[in-house]
């Protein structure tokens, strides 16, 4: 290992993790003691070391290979999750500017820290209060390794509280409660300070001195990438900003009450004199608003200024980069065996098909599972479809539909419904593994979960509530022997989109709408018959033909129809009152399927397709249009 090499290098020194950190804008070498009274040096070297460093790529001597998945060997934003519902969305809008983010548990050990190597840290949101007992915290060792590491650290809503309450400020219920829509005040800021030549080339030559002695005490310990340190300017984070006005999205019941000593005001409101700080020079910065939701503003420039010109980060994350990798790792997890996967045809297991053809060529075996719960001709054209992307895939389609309508007579629930196609799915997929003959024991299972099937099957200690069971996170018989593969597991849809766009596919495959897994069964509220499907399968089609007519299926997220069978509405039909079903019309707008808004269709539209589908479906009664926003509700009924 080489002088050079060995500056990225984290250290163990005493039991003491240490990060040898390229560059922050104000070079300077401060030296300070460690609990265990070893000196221990800090850099922010300078900008010429910088540009070295930043071209380089060192792993450690371990695997690198976490989970299956490999993990970036620099520059990753860590989010510690306090129990936001919203967390993923830190790490959505992070990657959007280009920053790679992770998402970690706040009860993450040292030793989880120190191997996620993060070159800066985010605090998130979270539904409890600092000061009770029982709320979530960052481990003791874990502030002191963030601390001495000098990783820059954002703080919001609660994650500006814990820093608060942790350093030594005051939080309290007794003020003003903030939620939605807010106008903030931005605080005058002082001038950055302006550094001399003289003084930036003494402190450059004192720094590549240090570095020599610190690397040859690196020489022996595993290498990684550095950290950056923070820049010590106030400014930095609202930097581009118009203000002094912003508007921005709040959440809290708790407030600020007191800042901890080296702390400067940023922002307030007309009810809250504390609603963003930061401590530069430690490079702690806070916002009780929540920077990650659309709503407010100046969110993406908040996060790309903390990225960018805080903790020093190249704006590099994007498909380009990683496509090449997962396929490398694919390669490795691979080597030579059969893989199997059920295809659904949607735009998931479309691209992570794809992903795996380009990886491994024909070695891959893809099941469609006709369970009849499918929009009107999905399964001929799903195979029509995947088989003019893939001429030399092994596709099978099974027509499992009787076996599924059986097992879902009588029930309502739809938890139950849930699971009960989850099962079912799973044991007719096992039956045509075994009838192809194709052998179990090495073989790798192809999942297309993406980061959003995750949070929302996932319950952690610190992190979000369960929201609803989801189809693709686990249930798999461990008779299988199956190795999950799970390229997509790190990826938002609209991340997906772009993969697909990597790869070749076709535009209509990529932009398609997305389905549940359990298909039309969680649009029927109620039992779920054969009748009733087709009933719902006629007005979803006329839905999204009149919107494909109007230019707006690429405009909305996602579209479609709900039945409500067992709500029936009075009508006049010819001279007779009669009783029918009632169905609703659904259509969002959303960047990630976290937050959604309910799309403004045209009313013409809106009246065209309730037109045709009262006058043609017989047994509709009632056409209504859900205008509801995620949250409060989610985008599916059930």
């Amino acid at each position: 290992m080489n002088q050079l090499s060995s500056l990225l290098s984290i250290c163990k020194v005493k039991s003491e993790y240490l990060w040898l950190s390229p560059a922050a804008e104000a070079p300077h070498i401060e030296q300070e003691k460690n609990p265990q009274g070893s000196g221990v040096i800090f850099f922010p070297f300078c900008a010429f070391l910088r540009e070295i460093v930043s071209k380089m790529t060192v792993y450690s001597r371990e695997s690198e290979l976490s989970g299956g998945r490999r993990r970036p060997a620099r520059h990753m934003v860590l989010v510690f999750d306090f129990g936001s519902q919203v967390s993923r969305l830190i790490i959505r809008r992070l990657r959007a500017v280009g920053v790679y983010a992770e998402l970690l548990s706040c009860t993450a050990t040292l030793e989880e820290v120190a191997a996620a190597r993060p070159a800066a840290v985010v605090l998130s949101g979270g539904p409890s209060s600092v000061y009770e007992e029982g709320a979530p915290h960052l481990r003791r060792e874990v502030w002191q390794l963030l601390q001495q590491q000098q990783i820059p650290i954002l703080g919001i809503c609660y994650g500006m509280q814990e820093i608060v309450q942790q350093l030594g400020g005051s939080v309290a219920g007794e003020g003003p409660r903030e939620y939605g829509k807010t106008e903030i005040t931005l605080s005058p800021l002082p001038a950055e300070p302006v550094l001399d030549a003289a003084a930036a080339a003494a402190a450059a030559e004192a720094a590549a001195a240090a570095a020599d002695a610190a690397a040859a005490a690196a020489a022996d310990h595993w290498s990684v990438p550095a950290a950056h340190g923070p820049t010590p300017f106030l400014a930095d984070l609202f930097y581009g900003i118009e203000g002094p006005q912003v508007t921005v999205w709040m959440s809290h019941g708790d407030t600020v009450q007191s800042l901890p000593p080296g702390f400067t005001t940023l922002a307030s409101t007309a009810n809250c004199p504390i609603v963003a700080a930061a401590a530069p020079a430690r490079g702690l910065y806070t916002l009780q608003f929540h920077p990650e939701v659309t709503h407010t503003s100046c969110g993406a420039q908040l996060l790309r200024n903390f990225a960018q010109r805080v903790a020093r980060l190249p704006l590099q994350w994007g498909m380009q980069s990683f496509l090449p990798q997962q396929i490398e790792l694919l390669q490795q997890q691979v080597r030579g065996r059969e893989v199997i996967g059920a295809l659904s045809g949607g735009v998931d297991s479309t691209v992570a098909a794809a992903l795996l053809h380009r990886a491994i060529g024909n070695r891959f075996h893809g099941f469609f599972i006709d369970t009849g719960l499918l929009r009107k001709n999905e399964a001929a054209e799903t195979m029509e479809s995947l088989r003019a992307c893939f001429p030399d895939l092994s596709i099978e389609c099974i027509d499992a539909s009787e076996r599924f309508f059986a097992a879902l007579k009588g029930v309502k629930d739809p938890e139950q419904k849930r699971k009960i196609i989850g099962a079912l799915f799973i044991e007719v997929f096992e039956e045509s593994v075994q009838k192809k003959k194709i052998p179990t024991k090495g073989t790798l299972l192809l999942q297309g979960t993406l980061y959003p099937d995750v949070i929302e099957s996932v319950s952690f200690k610190g992190p979000s509530q369960t929201i609803k069971t989801h189809h693709n996170v686990g249930g798999l018989p461990e008779k299988m022997q199956l190795e999950v593969l799970e390229p997509l597991r790190d990826l938002f849809k609209d991340e997906v989109r772009e993969m697909g766009r990597a790869l070749g596919l076709p535009e209509d495959r990529i932009l398609r709408h997305p389905f549940p897994g359990p298909g039309l069964a969680v649009r029927i509220l109620g039992e779920v018959t054969r009748e009733r499907v087709l009933l719902l399968q006629q007005v979803d089609s006329i839905f999204i033909k009149h919107i494909r007519q109007a230019g707006l299926y690429n405009q909305i997220a996602q579209a479609f129809a709900v039945l409500l069978p067992e709500c029936l509405s009075v009508g006049v039909m010819g001279d007779g009152r009669r009783y029918e079903c009632c169905c609703v019309l659904r259509a969002v707008a959303s960047e990630d399927f976290m937050t959604a808004d309910w799309f403004k269709l045209p009313l013409l539209l809106l009246d065209a397709a309730s037109s045709e589908i009262t006058n043609t479906v017989r047994g509709i009664g009632r056409v209504l249009y859900d205008c509801t926003s995620k949250p409060p509700a989610t985008i599916e009924w059930e």
